[in-house]
């Protein structure tokens, strides 16, 4: 077998090697589907794998509005996009606004919360969604590299960084509270590098790598069924060979545990 390494994805540079989606239709650098629990998409996001574009500047004495003469002369608000996100382009999905103060780990020992990468500091945006628990707990995501070619990623982290894993769990009472699980919400591996046993590898390394940092156990969210393409959660049967038991038996999404 080609010689192998694992990567953290902790900057743009690697975040520009992460290997594409064997589906064409999906790209699971702009998947959001886990990190917003109301608003999630699973469809491909281009604009995430891109910075965010700088306002424009205002021309001056634009817009006025002069049919009124008793108000005082002022612009005219631009008129809204239904498109838009109602927070902006620089909304972190993540946080509950955009404050800097927001991006520290309410659960880190006081005295030792360290702020995370700021929401609009010109990265993209998936790469500050991956980026923000670097300084407190470590990468959400790793690459496996094949003889220096890309070939399977990896995305993980703490319950607190999926909402969607959260409300998963909570349709199941029977899961442990206590302690909370760190979660892998996606595993591919390009077309080319399949039936190598690459993937597998991949989540050996970032169980591993859970463990260290003080996670007693990781779960995974597969859809039963789903063809390997079409889903970014993996299936019963790979998280069965990778060391996980399934201890939710739900017909269509089971919940795959392992304890570290």
């Amino acid at each position: 077998m080609a010689p192998i390494r694992i990567e953290d994805v902790v900057d743009e540079a690697g975040f520009r090697r992460i290997p594409l989606c064997a589906e064409p239709g999906f790209d699971h650098r702009s998947c959001d589907y886990w990190e917003d629990a109301e608003r999630g998409s699973k469809a491909a996001r281009l604009s995430w794998l891109e910075p965010p574009a700088p306002p424009l500047p205002e021309a001056p004495n634009s817009a006025r509005a002069t049919d009124n003469p008793f108000l005082v002369d002022r612009p005219i608000a631009p008129p809204s996009n239904p498109f838009a996100s109602r927070r902006g382009t620089g909304w972190n999905p993540f946080l509950d606004d955009d404050t800097d103060a927001a991006s520290v780990n309410p659960f880190a020992p006081a005295g030792h919360r360290v702020a995370g990468p700021s929401a609009d500091d010109g990265s993209p945006r998936k790469l500050q969604l991956l980026r923000r628990g670097t300084t407190v707990i470590g990468s959400y995501a790793k690459v496996l590299y094949r003889d220096e070619v890309a070939a399977a990623y990896c995305q993980f982290g703490p319950l607190t960084a999926y909402p969607r894993a959260q409300r998963t769990r909570d349709l199941y009472p029977q899961l442990p509270d206590s302690p909370l699980p760190a979660v892998i919400t996606c595993i591919s591996t390009t077309r080319e590098a399949r039936g190598e046993g690459l993937a597998l590898a991949l989540i050996a390394a970032v169980c591993d790598d859970l463990a260290a940092r003080g996670f007693a156990a990781v779960e995974a969210y597969p859809e039963a069924g789903a063809r390997p393409d079409a889903t970014s959660a993996g299936t019963p049967s790979f998280w069965e060979a990778a060391g996980f038991t399934r201890v939710v038996d739900d017909a269509r999404f089971p919940v795959m545990r392992r304890e570290l």
